[in-house]
């Protein structure tokens, strides 16, 4: 048996409007294209459904009792249909995105702000990760996108990225601490302290491994946190200097605590990641795009340096 979808969705319009004419308009068809429609299918399940006079279609009792079945059925399917398509349209559904830990609360809860005011039936997931994880699960399709802060360009066949903002590592230390005379800070003046940092979680171990291999300086034993708060908490206690990213998108250290740039200058480079090759789900393209406009920094404090003075001390 040969029946095809547009033939029941014809049938079924027939039936409900008693007119080959009205159920024509539905489709934009011609009344003969509908008659034929109807003629095949009739021919397919071996059965009259229609009673035809030049006044009115009437269904046949076999007519009649398919169109109760068939027409549940493709009401069921036009009404899963549309609830997939709402669920996908940028509006509604759940988007499912991994994050390192210390973005997850400060960009990326920013991000999560403007996906809300945008869309307030879509849903943002956060899973945090750290950021191998974060690759992995994009690249295995267990989120939709990611987030990973970088010191050297992502490289994977599996990957597509875009840049959304650099962020300039800087030491952070107490007031009083003898580096914070200083305007900027050269990586070599580091060798002779103890030092705080962020762990693998957020990229800034990747970084300072190769700024201690570029600069020829000697490994030491690095405390490794994984909240700025953590490492703010420990500087404080004068466990060590800090190194980490400072700028508006990254959690502020301590208000106690001083920040100058590290030199030569290097940054984390922060990305959204998506499979190649695979199109975003349209609500996860639009949560995407949230996060894409999200470059502005925010508010400066009033302990940051000017930008004059980091070029200047350059």
């Amino acid at each position: 048996m040969n029946v095809s979808l547009q033939q029941l969705k014809v049938f079924v319009a027939v039936a409900r409007e008693r007119s080959f004419t009205r159920a024509a308009r539905q489709f934009d068809l011609t009344q003969s294209a509908v008659s034929r429609c109807v003629r095949e299918l009739e021919d397919a399940v071996e059965l009259k459904l229609f009673d035809r006079t030049t006044r009115q279609v009437e269904l046949t009792h076999a007519g009649a009792s398919l169109e109760r079945r068939i027409g549940r059925l493709l009401d069921e399917i036009e009404l899963t249909l549309r609830e997939e398509r709402a669920a996908y349209d940028g509006h509604t559904g759940v988007v499912v995105l991994a994050s390192n830990p210390v973005l997850s609360s400060s960009w990326v809860a920013q991000g999560l702000a403007r996906c809300a005011l945008a869309f307030p039936e879509l849903i943002v997931s956060v899973k945090d990760l750290a950021q191998g994880a974060v690759l992995a699960s994009v690249e295995q399709g267990e989120v939709d996108f990611g987030v990973v802060s970088v010191v050297e360009p992502l490289s994977s066949d599996q990957l597509h990225a875009q840049m959304v903002f650099d962020t300039q590592l800087h030491v952070v230390m107490p007031p009083g601490h003898p580096l914070a005379r200083q305007t900027v800070v050269p990586w070599r003046a580091l060798q002779e302290y103890a030092l705080v940092t962020l762990n693998a979680d957020a990229g800034v171990r990747t970084a300072l491994e190769l700024a201690f291999t570029t600069h020829g300086l000697k490994r030491r034993p690095v405390q490794e946190l994984g909240h700025v708060a953590a490492v703010s908490r420990m500087v404080e206690l004068g466990i060590g200097i800090g190194v980490l990213p400072v700028g508006g998108h990254w959690p502020v250290p301590a208000a106690s605590l001083v920040s100058r740039p590290l030199v030569p200058e290097m940054n984390l480079t922060t990305l959204l990641v998506h499979r190649r090759n695979r199109s975003l789900r349209p609500n996860a393209a639009a949560a995407w795009a949230q996060f894409a406009a999200l470059t502005d920094p925010l508010l400066v404090s009033p302990r940051d340096i000017p930008h004059k003075e980091l070029h200047d001390g350059n």
